[in-house]
Order: C-alpha cells, then sequence, then structure tokens
C-alpha cells in the first residue's frame, strides 16, 4: 500500500503529512478535531504556547476516547470548563513543564 502526502492546516499552520491510500478522509476528521480542540484551548485565551496547547488537546482527545485510566465519566463540553477540571490541567501542565526543562523536549 502506498502513502502520499497531503497538506492540512491547524491552527492556522501548515502541516505535510503522510497519508495512506485511502485514509484521506480519516485523515482530514481527524485533523480537524485536533484543530478545534486546539483552537479552543487558544481561545480561552490562558495558553500561549502551541506547544503546551497541542499537548493539552492531545490529553482532552485521549481522555475523551478513553485512552485515559478508567474515570467515572468522561468529560462533556459543559465540564472541561469547571474550576477542578482547570486545576487538574494545570497540574498536568507544571509536570510536563518540568519534564521539558529536564532534557527539552517531550520525546
Amino acid at each position: 500500500m502506498s502513502a502520499k502526502q497531503i497538506e492540512v492546516q491547524i491552527m492556522g499552520q501548515s502541516y505535510i503529512l503522510g497519508c495512506p491510500e485511502g485514509g484521506e478522509a480519516r485523515l482530514q476528521a481527524a485533523v480537524q478535531k485536533v484543530d478545534v480542540a486546539m483552537c479552543k484551548i487558544r481561545d480561552a485565551g490562558k495558553i500561549k504556547a502551541r506547544d503546551r496547547i497541542a499537548v493539552l488537546a492531545a490529553l482532552n482527545l485521549a481522555f475523551d476516547q478513553g485512552d485515559a485510566a478508567p474515570a467515572p465519566a468522561a468529560p462533556t463540553a459543559a465540564s472541561t470548563s469547571t474550576p477542578e477540571t482547570q486545576a487538574r490541567l494545570n497540574q498536568l501542565l507544571q509536570r510536563l513543564d518540568r519534564a521539558i526543562e529536564s532534557d527539552g523536549q517531550l520525546l
């Protein structure tokens, strides 16, 4: 199966991604989910750094998909802005910042 490259936009920035033949619609749907998640975080105005926005969006999307540790209920759009959720996200960001400071990169 051959792969092709397609150009996408996430938060106004272009990316060229490899995509298997026939996977364009799935990839575009994933790009749209990531773009919406990142723009929502950016537009809230509390976080400006693109890498931190990306990490938060990835965590939110993974949690919504059930990839995180089991929880009583997945957050809804209304519940993601609660003070408790925001405090937890801030704690996660602080832990990520400390991890990044130690070696300068996530991966």
